[in-house]
């Protein structure tokens, strides 16, 4: 058995505000305690033992992800509420889902220094950015055209997938912050570009077919004469 801390881990919690002792056997994770109180004094630990402040770039970039990784998961639970619509929400939950266990693997990879890359239990790779892409490519078809830029707030599903959106966008800026400071693979932020790009058009197709509207921004963008 082999016994890590969750910061280790770098899976369970995803933020790190403490370290929760994490067993593995025979590759089963089973997480024994959740506190010990090694993150009170402002610090938490990175895969490899070593810590930093929690108000780090390194941990605001994973933070920012597992926050993405939990806005998502209200999305999931508001897709499935009504049983009549669980489905026809069932392939977008399929989605969110593995989205959300791909989110799990890109902190990990953040929670781990640049010196401990060969640790990354799964990095993210351009296999993962192109199922993203098929993904749009599958609902675009069925989009109408866009006159204007979309608005939040035409339905629940869809503003949902908006707010996801912008908390994307969001790790997108704080991993890039922290790829001017470490080094950060390519393809995380090519991922979380892409990522964002999907929440959007995720957000359309929920309005398309769940019925709800799509109110666009009215302003001219054309200057006055």
């Amino acid at each position: 058995m082999l016994d890590i801390t969750k910061d280790q881990a770098g899976r369970v919690g995803g933020s790190g505000d403490e370290d929760a002792r994490i067993c593995y056997t025979h590759g089963v994770m089973r997480i024994d305690k959740i506190y010990t109180r090694g993150g009170d004094d402002g610090t938490t630990g990175l895969v490899g033992g070593k810590r930093l402040p929690k108000d780090c770039a390194r941990i605001e970039s994973y933070g920012t992800v597992d926050e993405l990784q939990a806005v998502l998961g209200v999305l999931r639970a508001a897709l499935a509420e009504p049983p009549e619509r669980r489905e026809a929400a069932e392939r977008y939950v399929a989605v969110i889902h593995r989205i959300q266990n791909d989110l799990f693997d890109l902190g990990s990879a953040l929670a781990t220094p640049p010196e401990l890359s060969h640790r990354v239990r799964r990095p993210i790779t351009a296999e993962d950015v192109r199922v993203l892409e098929e993904t749009m490519d599958g609902w675009l078809p069925a989009l109408p055209p866009l006159r204007s830029f979309v608005l939040s707030g035409g339905g629940r599903l869809s503003s949902l997938a908006q707010v996801a959106r912008t908390v994307c966008r969001r790790c997108e800026r704080e991993t890039l912050r922290l790829s001017r400071e470490e080094q950060v693979p390519a393809e995380i932020l090519r991922y979380l570009n892409r990522l964002s790009d999907l929440l959007f058009v995720l957000g359309r197709e929920l309005a398309r077919a769940f019925g709800e509207e799509e109110p666009l921004w009215e302003t001219p963008l054309a200057p006055k004469p």
